[in-house]
């Protein structure tokens, strides 16, 4: 038998590691960034076009490297971070395994420009799919500058595979926030496409927080510090009311390196136990100092999850230190955080608040005029109730068993029923609805969002949506992040009722709401609907689908609210009278049915 196995080739075995460290445009970023800050840079500067997919430049002020160095630096398992076996738990660099730019140059072209301080001339490098085509030296600035091109040029399956530019600069500007925040001391700034997104000067923490997220971050953070002789703790945490329906805005550094731990969110999470609902995050920003020994980061390639020695007492320690930063808030002057009481009579304004603006806000929101195929629905919903109006006037009483935790067992109550074809809450989420054959019950969140998504969808088909001026402009600030997305959206988010003007930079006026919204906070409602299209990015959805439906899921009836029963017969039309009555945009039951035959069942088994 001949043999059959046989060593690859370097380029191909390149590609294959590349495909662990290399998975989209934003590993890159990370891996080109933290090379700049194991080199000492005080200012990095990252330039993307077309979410990286043509281009991404890293530039930074740091060490430089000589012209064998640079070479070096391209080949597998090349690293200056670690000289023997026992360096790996004692690591304070963000980079050592020594298989980044190989893996880059493997699947791009890449250009380097580097210099170190002593040298008159610097080096450039250019390599496409690990080969080396020129390397010369020239004139440049002392730092090294990245461009690499035309990423996954030579693997056509994995570019066929990368999501849209929105999806791909989200996670860039994912990768780029975290090190701007593990870095506040250091300059960073970011341009994509030509527009400068990111300008971070050097700063403390609460300040880089602010420029990351904007000016409305700042009344909202709780400072938390605790120090011991083996683990050391620091950063910011939200205020309870300021937790949002929105992951991702929280992070975690251990020794400055951003890490991906449930097991730590979970410690978190607990801290803030009955402070915010239970589908609701906190944003915090929390940084755990140990010694390198004590943790193990040699894991994972992307090196985003780590192990610790001593978990449950580092779980405990996060836990312990959240929990007495959130005790001290409440009982802080109001002078530290701009409060005008202590925190538990800001909740109760706070639900005060939102029970008005419930009240106001009465009413289902409709969607554009009924098309034929929905009034045929509408007819084809009626047919259910055949049957029923014979009966309706024939009220009866009935026998219920009270509350055995607030009424005695013999006392029992009668209540006269309501016509067969009036419906009632359950707990305010649910609506009960007689049919011929039994009954519904209507989750009343999921239906008023199946209803909105489609009259939104229409909407933008034919771009007649209604808008209802505000009484007063609002001017607001949004993060540099959200303030891309909805720059590229605006035309669409106006389709639909909205007016948004762009006033430059980050800022943004609202001068109008769509119809039958215009009760409630515009603030909120634009906050909310970001939210939603970002967490909808990576469905692929299209532009229209994700607006609809993130409209839909920020403007819609919450479980909870109490509906009179005029809305609750309109909303059951309104759901019949839709394309799809059967499922809410993100796929959940608008309702289920009872029938007579399955009840019996359920009284004689």
């Amino acid at each position: 038998m001949a043999d059959i196995i046989q060593l690859l080739p370097d380029s191909i075995a390149n590609q294959i590691a590349a495909g662990e460290v290399i998975q989209r445009p934003a590993s890159v970023v990370k891996e080109l960034m933290e090379n700049a800050l194991d080199a000492g840079a005080k200012e990095i500067k990252l330039i993307i076009k077309e979410a990286g997919k043509t281009l991404i430049q890293v530039l930074d002020n740091g060490k430089g490297m000589t012209a064998t160095d640079a070479r070096m630096s391209f080949e597998r398992h090349a690293t200056s971070k670690i000289r023997e076996a026992n360096d790996l738990f004692s690591i304070s660099s963000m980079g050592f395994r020594g298989e980044a730019l190989a893996s880059i140059a493997a699947i791009a072209k890449v250009e380097m420009l580097t210099k170190p301080q002593d040298d008159e001339l610097g080096t450039r490098i250019l390599i496409e799919g690990s080969k080396v085509k020129k390397q010369e030296p020239i004139e440049t600035h002392v730092g090294t500058s990245f461009s690499v091109k035309n990423l996954f040029y030579n693997v056509p399956a994995r570019r066929k595979f990368l999501k849209s530019d929105p999806v791909e600069l989200r996670h860039i500007m994912d990768q780029f926030n975290r090190l701007a925040l593990a870095h506040p001391d250091i300059f960073f700034t970011m341009y994509h496409n030509g527009n400068e997104v990111y300008h971070l000067p050097p700063a403390n923490l609460r300040q880089r927080i602010v420029g990351i997220f904007g000016k409305n971050a700042n009344n909202k953070l709780v400072p938390v510090s605790e120090d011991t002789d083996i683990l050391k703790l620091s950063g910011f945490i939200s205020k309870p009311e300021a937790a949002k329906k929105k992951k991702g805005d929280q992070y975690i550094f251990v020794n400055k390196r951003f890490i991906k731990s449930n097991y730590l969110n979970h410690a978190i999470r607990l801290a803030y136990d009955e402070l915010i609902p239970k589908d609701n995050y906190a944003f915090y920003v929390i940084f755990l100092e140990l010694s390198p020994s004590m943790i193990d980061i040699n894991v994972h390639p992307t090196k985003t999850e780590i192990k610790f020695e001593e978990e449950r007492l580092i779980y405990n320690f996060v836990k312990v230190s959240v929990k007495h930063a959130l005790g001290a808030y409440t009982v802080t002057p109001t002078l530290d955080f701009g409060m005008d009481s202590n925190f538990s009579s800001r909740m109760t304004h706070d639900m005060r608040s939102d029970g008005v603006e419930r009240e106001q806000s009465g009413g289902i929101s409709r969607g554009p005029k009924l098309t034929d195929q929905q009034k045929d629905n509408i007819s084809s919903w009626e047919d259910l109730y055949q049957g029923l109006q014979a009966n309706a006037n024939q009220d009866h009483a009935i026998t219920v068993e009270s509350n055995l935790m607030n009424q005695d067992e013999d006392q029992p109550v009668v209540m006269a029923s309501k016509s067969r074809k009036d419906p009632y809450q359950i707990h305010n989420t649910y609506i009960v609805n007689q049919i011929k054959s039994g009954f519904l019950l209507i989750d009343q969140q999921a239906a008023h969002e199946r209803i909105l998504y489609e009259g939104y969808l229409e909407q933008l088909k034919q771009h007649v949506g209604m808008s209802q001026k505000q009484l007063f402009p609002i001017s607001m600030d949004v993060t540099p992040a959200d303030a891309t997305l909805l720059h590229d959206i605006l035309h669409k988010v106006n389709a639909i009722g909205f007016e948004i003007e762009h006033f430059g930079k980050n800022s943004f006026i609202i001068h109008g709401l769509p119809v039958g919204l215009d009760n409630q906070s515009p603030e909120k409602l634009l906050e909310t609907l970001l939210q939603q299209y970002h967490s909808n990015m990576e469905l692929q959805l299209g532009i229209d689908r994700n607006l609809a439906r993130s409209m839909a899921n920020a403007a819609c009836i919450k479980r909870g609210k109490s509906l009179q029963a005029d809305e609750m017969h309109e909303l059951v039309d309104q759901l019949f009278a839709c394309t799809v009555p059967y499922k809410s945009p993100n796929g959940r039951k608008c309702f289920i049915t009872m029938e007579l035959d399955d009840l019996l069942k359920r009284f004689t088994t």
